[in-house]
């Protein structure tokens, strides 16, 4: 289309485009037969793709996605190539899966490993950094079940697929505190401060016979009470 076809109010072209009428009953088959190749897709891919998705399945989906995009809206492309496209996606993520099942190894090079980002009431700052979990989306996981202190967390996993697992500590120890700041009120109702100095960046135990000490964890110098 040349630039000077294109004109505000041209209302046949935004709604219409420049293709017939009757385009747009083929569009209805077009788009049932879409569906039917998307559910027989996911059906041929596993249950696994209506729950939690992994990396590999998400690329499987965006691949869908951008094959069934231009039949649908191009009347000069068929059908014929979204089904090839999503033989061929289909083949993969069936390839991978089997392969992964026999071999660990294959499963953690396209999987990916779990990271452990809380390990006995303790951050894991350097596997954090390398995972991009800030404190504050690990604090927010852990506040959505009902942990008011990282002295209650004996393990925070970050699954392969993006999801978070987490192990309590029973009987749960003193540990930082996780509630928010400009919620102090709340957090003396249900924390009790102790005697106890940890680290304030990560929670660990923090020596305080020296004034310069520093974090044996981490490094960091600020240390605060821990509560239980």
């Amino acid at each position: 289309m040349k630039k000077e076809d294109i004109h505000f109010g041209d209302w046949q072209r935004v709604f219409l485009g420049d293709v017939p009428g009757g385009f747009y009953f083929e569009v209805i088959f077009r788009i049932a037969v879409i569906y039917v190749i998307l559910m027989v897709s996911m059906r041929l891919m596993g249950k696994r793709m209506a729950s939690q998705v992994s990396r590999n399945e998400m690329i499987a989906l965006v691949s869908l996605a951008a094959a069934i995009g231009v039949p649908l809206q191009a009347p000069d492309r068929g059908i014929l190539a979204a089904v090839i496209i999503a033989a061929v996606v289909i083949l993969m993520q069936q390839c991978i899966a089997r392969l992964s099942i026999i071999n660990q190894r294959t499963e953690s090079l396209t999987q990916g490993d779990l990271t452990v980002l809380i390990n006995d009431g303790q951050l894991d700052l350097s596997q954090m950094k390398l995972s991009g979990i800030t404190r504050e989306k690990a604090f927010a996981q852990l506040r959505s079940r009902g942990t008011r202190h990282l002295g209650e967390v004996k393990r925070l996993y970050f699954e392969a697929g993006g999801s978070f697992s987490f192990v309590p500590n029973e009987p749960a120890v003193p540990g930082l505190l996780i509630l928010p700041d400009n919620d102090e009120a709340f957090a003396s109702q249900v924390c009790k401060v102790t005697e106890q100095k940890i680290c304030k960046k990560c929670g660990s135990s923090f020596n305080v016979e020296q004034d310069d000490s520093k974090c044996p964890h981490c490094g960091a110098k600020e240390s605060t009470f821990a509560v239980l």
